[in-house]
């Protein structure tokens, strides 16, 4: 579990993740107009997270943007022509375009969508802790600011991050990783590491529950379970497949089931159905039911990406993703580390 100070501080955060009120299809329709005709306008390009509601999702697609993870999000955003990149996600997928992209805007629809793993790796306590293991090869989760990133050696993805690790680990290399210790734990169980870990978490993978997935198991028996490894180990131990989401999202493809129990953010499935329209999805139950639970399955940062507040976005540019360029130069090194590990 995440410790009691980085828990007051989610909370805290949590007090102003209030996701905007539900549109009509009227006002619905209206902000999507105005929204592709400014983005045309601006010469802009929306790039979306697979959590985001669906509805950007759908304008991403339908105005010749990108739906991914946080890496491929950056990746296009860097490839794309255009000079101004909204980004639909949380904050460290917005400091990561700027790395790759510094030459360009880098607009989100609200800055205050953050993470609990950004949240509860402070950079200067990192730094710290990182300093009491000199010897060791620091690796940090994607999931970081970019003063935690220019602290590492090495930047992952969940996508990659037991293909480094295995690395490392053959290179005889010891490694500091930050911040999800639930992605850790299972990196180390997976490879055999010597890793130090640091004490993070996700508050939406941490709420699922063994117990839950296997009572609703017993009600789909055929079903196959799809878990996220930022979930905790028993999680992890019933799943059949373990991966990022885009392996998530291959699996669902490929597998023969027709019922998927899924342990990540319930946003994914708006990707999951598109692809597998006869096949049928089901939330892995949570540790809460309405009030006591803190995320329901759905990252409430990702809810604060909302048509309005792209629309406003758009037209103030208030919500700029700055990063210092001397941040900018240093996060960039372990970041095309990890670009230049992936393109062998």
């Amino acid at each position: 579990m995440t410790s009691v100070y980085d828990q007051l501080l989610v909370r805290e955060h949590l007090a102003k993740a209030q996701p905007e009120p539900e549109l009509s299809p009227e006002q619905q329709q209206f902000w999507i107009e105005q929204i592709k005709k400014d983005l045309h306008a601006r010469n802009a390009v929306l790039i979306a997270h697979y959590y985001t509601p669906a509805v950007i999702q759908t304008l991403a697609e339908q105005t010749g943007g990108f739906i991914g993870d946080s890496l491929e999000m950056a990746r296009f955003g860097a490839q794309h022509p255009a000079q101004t990149l909204i980004v639909a996600g949380v904050r460290f997928m917005g400091e990561t375009a700027k790395i790759l992209s510094p030459e360009k805007q880098v607009l989100m629809p609200t800055l205050e969508a953050t993470c609990s793993l950004d949240i509860g790796c402070d950079a200067e306590e990192f730094a710290a802790f990182c300093a009491e293991h000199p010897e060791r090869e620091v690796v940090v989760y994607a999931n970081t600011s970019a003063a935690v990133k220019a602290k590492a050696d090495w930047v992952v993805t969940s996508s990659i991050a037991l293909k480094v690790v295995s690395h490392l680990r053959e290179q005889g290399k010891k490694i500091i990783w930050a911040p999800d210790q639930h992605l850790g734990q299972y990196i180390q169980r997976s490879t055999g590491a010597d890793m130090i870990l640091w004490n993070g978490a996700c508050i939406v993978h941490e709420e699922f529950k063994a117990k839950g997935i296997l009572d609703l198991k017993k009600i789909h028996p055929t079903a196959a379970v799809l878990v996220h490894p930022e979930s905790p180990q028993s999680v992890v131990e019933v799943a059949d497949v373990v991966g990022s989401t885009s392996q998530l999202l291959k699996a669902a493809s490929t597998l023969p089931n027709e019922v998927f129990i899924v342990a990540t953010d319930r946003g994914i499935f708006y990707k999951m159905q598109q692809q597998n329209p006869t096949k049928r999805f089901l939330e892995a139950p949570t540790a809460g039911q309405g009030a006591t639970c803190r995320s329901c399955a759905h990252c409430p940062w990702m809810a604060m990406n909302s048509l309005e507040r792209l629309a406003a976005t758009l037209t103030s540019e208030a919500e700029e993703i700055q990063v210092p360029p001397q941040l900018i130069e240093q996060a960039l090194i372990p970041l095309k580390r990890m670009l230049s590990f992936q393109a062998e």
